[in-house]
């Protein structure tokens, strides 16, 4: 397929600056914000039900993230996700764990209802989501991601959403066309919340993309080309987590086109 390329996007993400309000865990908060900060993205880390619904009128995109759970989180990813769908605003849910239990199941059935622009999750969370079934131990996958695609497939085409599914090969498809991403470091998963935070990047670089299916390769293929040259560098995932940062920082349009995209 045909897309605009990422290193034309990356160029856009920094010209524009997007401001990407991230209703996420816990776990991710530090890890989300400094990504989207050294990708060039502007993060608001606002939750709060009393005011996420008027954040999100104000953001370029918003992530929707149901790592860590609560009855008051709830109320204010439903009332951010409500507003950007309202307002074509680009929404990426990222439900993660949703197999674990049935209040992450309920939960996530409840926002699909309102379209995200764009799943991003594990292998098995997107059988999960898929299937209507419990999938997955918690936040691991159990499946590969390119032993999915036919759910990724069906769950886009029933939802209407672009699937990312993040692995050691990044699928993303819209139900007709399937794109891979690879590369990255394979310490990656050791770095808890690296998920999470590829979904508030899918989230900024949807942004300023014309297209879903192109701002997600675009993210996906930032983070792999970054992990390949962090790891390069790191002696384990704790330098890794500090090289990646350093070097979506450096990321340029040069380094950017040798990502490998198919």
């Amino acid at each position: 397929m045909t897309v605009t390329s990422p290193p034309a996007l990356l160029d856009r993400l920094r010209a524009q600056a997007p401001l990407v309000q991230c209703l996420t865990n816990y776990v991710s908060m530090d890890l989300a914000a400094n990504l989207l900060n050294a990708a060039g993205a502007s993060p608001a880390m606002v939750h709060d039900e009393r005011e996420a619904a008027e954040m999100a009128g104000l953001a370029s995109a918003v992530v929707v993230n149901i790592g860590t759970l609560s009855p008051p989180w709830v109320t204010g990813m439903h009332a951010a996700a409500s507003v950007a769908a309202e307002r074509g605003i680009p929404w990426v849910l990222d439900p993660v764990a949703v197999g674990a239990t049935a209040y992450r199941r309920e939960t996530a059935a409840a926002l699909m209802e309102l379209r995200p622009t764009v799943v991003r999750a594990n292998a098995s969370e997107v059988v999960a989501l898929a299937t209507a079934t419990g999938a997955g131990r918690g936040v691991d996958a159990t499946h590969e991601s390119t032993a999915v695609v036919d759910d990724a497939k069906a769950l886009a085409a029933s939802a209407g959403s672009v699937v990312v599914v993040s692995g050691a090969t990044d699928v993303v498809t819209d139900g007709e066309r399937v794109v891979l991403v690879r590369g990255g470091d394979p310490r990656m998963p050791m770095i808890s919340a690296l998920g999470c935070s590829a979904t508030a990047l899918v989230a900024a670089c949807c942004a300023v993309a014309d297209d879903p299916v192109e701002g997600s390769v675009a993210a996906m293929a930032m983070l792999a080309v970054a992990g390949e040259r962090a790891g390069a560098l790191a002696a384990g995932p704790g330098t890794l987590r500090a090289h990646l940062l350093d070097e979506l920082a450096a990321l340029d349009s040069g380094r950017l086109a040798t990502a490998d995209v198919r």
